[in-house]
C-alpha cells in the first residue's frame, strides 16, 4: 500500500472511531429569532462559522459570552436548547456561537486535540479570537467581561481557550471536557483521554495550561467544571484531571472551600487565600453524556431536553451564569426606583432593590463566637442556615431609601427573597426571621463580622414560609424608616440548627423591599 493510501486509510479509520466515540446527536434544530450568521469576522484560519444572539437594546458595556457546541450540534442547536438565550435576555450580555464545518472534522467536532487548532493565535482558536474582536468591536462589549462555555468537544476547545488567551477571557465553563493539551492527535484523544483517562500531577496539568500563554503574568480564568458521573463517552475522571488543571494555574488548593450536596449532585468550591472561589466542580449524579438543564417555566429553569441535552432537574447554563458573576448585570430595572403612582391622594407604594455594594452574610459557632464574613456572596448568594463547616450563617440585606418622599412615614413592609440553592430543610427546626435597623447593623454599612451578633431595632419583626425553590414573601412588618437612611434586614434561623441545612438567596434585583407609606 503507497504511503499516501496509508494516510487516507488510517485517517478515514480514525475519523470513524471519533465519530462513534463521541456520536452526539443534534437535537431538532429551532430558529433563534435573533441568532444571526456574521461574516468577514478576519482571517478565519480554522474555517469556522460564526453566529451571534443580541438582545434587542442591548447596550454598550454589557458582557459577551462564547458558546461552543459539541460534536454533530449546531449554533442553532446549542443557544435556547441549553437555556443560554434566556439568561442574555434576563442577566443582559450578548452570545457568540461558533460553528464547527464537517470539511473540518466528518462528525462536527471543533478540533480540540490539534496542535494547529488548539494553539494561541493558530487554527480554530485564533478563528473563536478574531469572533470576538469583532462582537467586541460591534457591541462595545466590556473587555473585562468575556467568556467561553462549550460541551463535550466545545467544552476541550473551551478548556484550550482559556489557555491561551487568559488575557482575553475572564473564565469560562467546561461541560463534559477534557483539559488542555490532555492529547496531540486523534487517536490520543479517543483512546488516551476520552475512554481510559490520562492521570497528571496537578502541577503537570498546571503546566500545561500556563503553556498556552508562557508570557501571561496576570490572572487566569475561574473555571466551572461539569461531568455526568455516568458518562460512557468522555470518562468522568476527567472531571478531576480539569479541576487539578486549573486549580494549580490558578495557585489555588486542591481541597475544596465549599463541598455540598445540590439537588442530589455533589458540588465543590475552591477558593484562593481571600476566599474568592476559582474553581468549582459539579458532578451529576447518574448522567451520561451530556448538558444539564431542567425544562420548564421557573426561574431557575432552562432548556430543551433531547439528544446530549439531559434533563437532570438542574440548569448547568445558569449556574454557569451565576459563578461568572452574569446575574444581576441586566441593565433593568433601575437600581434607584421611583415610586409607583399613588392609589390616593397622601398615599404611595415604593419598591426598593438589594443594594449588592453592601450586601452580604455572616457566619459563627453556634453560641455566637467567633463570627467572620461569608465570602460565597457574589457566587452562590446570601447564605442563612448552617453550612458543611458547621458554623451558622446570617444574611445581610441593604436598601436605599433616598427614593421615600420627604417626610413620609412607613405604615407596612413586606420583604420578597429568591431561592438560589439550598441542602437540607433548615426550616424542619427553626423559623427564618428577619430583624430590621435603620441605618447599618455593624460600624460601616458593608458587611463586617460585627453584624452577626449587632443589636436590630426590630428583632425578629417578621418570618417566611418554608420554601426551597422560588420566591417568599415576608408577613408585614413597620420599620421606621428616615428617607435618605439605609434600611439594613437581618435574615436568620431564629435557633442554632443542629445539622447541616442552610439556604443562599439570590441578590440584587431577585431580592426587594416593598414599602407602603402615608404622607
Amino acid at each position: 500500500m503507497h504511503v499516501r493510501t496509508q494516510r487516507a486509510w488510517w485517517a478515514a479509520v480514525l475519523t470513524l472511531l471519533a465519530a462513534a466515540l463521541l456520536p452526539l446527536a443534534p437535537s431538532p434544530a429551532r430558529a433563534a429569532a435573533t441568532l444571526t450568521q456574521v461574516t468577514g469576522f478576519g482571517s478565519n484560519p480554522g474555517n469556522l462559522l460564526m453566529y451571534r444572539y443580541v438582545p434587542d437594546g442591548l447596550p454598550a458595556g454589557r458582557p459577551l459570552v462564547v458558546a461552543l457546541h459539541g460534536c454533530t450540534q449546531s449554533a442553532a442547536a446549542y443557544d435556547d436548547e441549553t437555556g443560554w438565550t434566556t439568561w442574555a435576555e434576563r442577566y443582559g450580555f450578548a452570545l457568540v456561537l461558533p460553528q464547527q464545518q464537517s470539511a473540518n472534522n466528518s462528525s462536527g467536532c471543533f478540533n480540540w486535540f490539534l496542535p494547529g487548532d488548539h494553539s494561541r493565535d493558530q487554527g480554530e482558536a485564533l478563528s473563536v479570537r478574531q469572533m470576538v474582536a469583532r462582537a467586541t468591536a460591534d457591541l462595545a462589549t466590556d473587555p473585562a467581561r468575556v467568556y467561553v462555555t462549550g460541551l463535550s468537544a466545545g467544552g476541550a476547545m473551551t478548556a484550550a481557550l482559556l489557555a491561551d488567551y487568559p488575557d482575553v477571557f475572564a473564565g469560562g465553563g467546561v461541560v463534559a471536557g477534557l483539559p488542555y493539551r490532555c492529547a496531540s492527535t486523534q487517536v490520543q484523544a479517543s483512546v488516551d483521554c476520552m475512554s481510559t483517562g490520562r492521570d497528571l500531577t496537578p502541577a503537570q496539568w498546571g503546566d500545561l495550561a500556563r503553556s498556552g500563554h508562557p508570557s501571561w503574568t496576570g490572572p487566569w480564568p475561574k473555571v466551572s467544571i461539569w461531568h455526568g458521573s455516568s458518562d460512557a463517552l468522555v470518562k468522568p475522571s476527567n472531571l478531576t484531571e480539569l479541576m487539578e488543571q486549573w486549580t494549580d494555574a490558578n495557585g489555588v488548593p486542591q481541597t475544596p472551600a465549599v463541598s455540598e450536596t445540590v439537588a442530589g449532585h455533589p458540588h465543590k468550591v475552591y477558593a484562593d487565600a481571600n476566599g474568592q472561589p476559582r474553581v468549582e466542580t459539579w458532578s451529576i449524579t447518574g448522567m451520561g453524556h451530556g448538558q444539564p438543564v431542567d425544562p420548564g417555566s421557573g426561574a431557575e429553569q432552562c432548556g430543551t431536553a433531547g439528544a446530549y441535552v439531559l434533563d437532570v432537574n438542574l440548569c448547568a447554563s445558569l449556574r454557569i451564569a451565576k459563578f461568572l458573576s452574569l446575574e444581576g448585570t441586566s441593565p433593568s430595572p433601575s437600581p434607584s426606583p421611583s415610586p409607583s403612582p399613588s392609589p390616593s391622594p397622601g398615599t404611595g407604594t415604593l419598591t426598593l432593590t438589594d443594594d449588592t455594594t453592601r450586601d452580604g452574610y455572616v457566619k459563627a459557632d453556634a453560641d455566637g463566637t467567633s463570627p467572620t464574613v461569608g465570602t460565597l456572596t457574589g457566587t452562590l448568594g446570601l447564605a442563612v442556615g448552617r453550612g458543611t463547616d458547621g458554623r451558622q450563617n446570617r444574611a445581610l440585606l441593604s436598601f436605599d431609601t433616598s427614593a421615600l418622599p420627604t417626610g413620609a412615614t412607613v405604615t407596612a413592609a413586606r420583604l420578597t427573597v429568591t431561592h438560589a440553592s439550598g441542602s437540607g430543610n433548615p426550616f424542619a427546626e427553626a423559623r427564618l426571621t428577619a430583624s430590621t435597623r435603620t441605618g447599618c447593623f455593624g460600624p460601616t454599612c458593608t458587611t463586617t463580622p460585627e453584624d452577626y451578633a449587632a443589636p436590630a431595632d426590630s428583632p425578629d419583626t417578621a418570618t417566611l414560609a418554608a420554601f426551597t425553590s422560588g420566591t417568599r414573601t415576608s408577613t408585614d412588618f413597620h420599620p421606621t424608616v428616615t428617607p435618605g437612611t439605609p434600611l439594613q434586614l437581618r435574615l436568620a434561623f431564629d435557633r442554632p440548627l443542629s445539622t447541616t441545612a442552610y439556604l443562599f438567596l439570590q441578590r440584587g434585583t431577585a431580592a426587594t423591599l416593598t414599602l407602603e407609606y402615608r404622607l
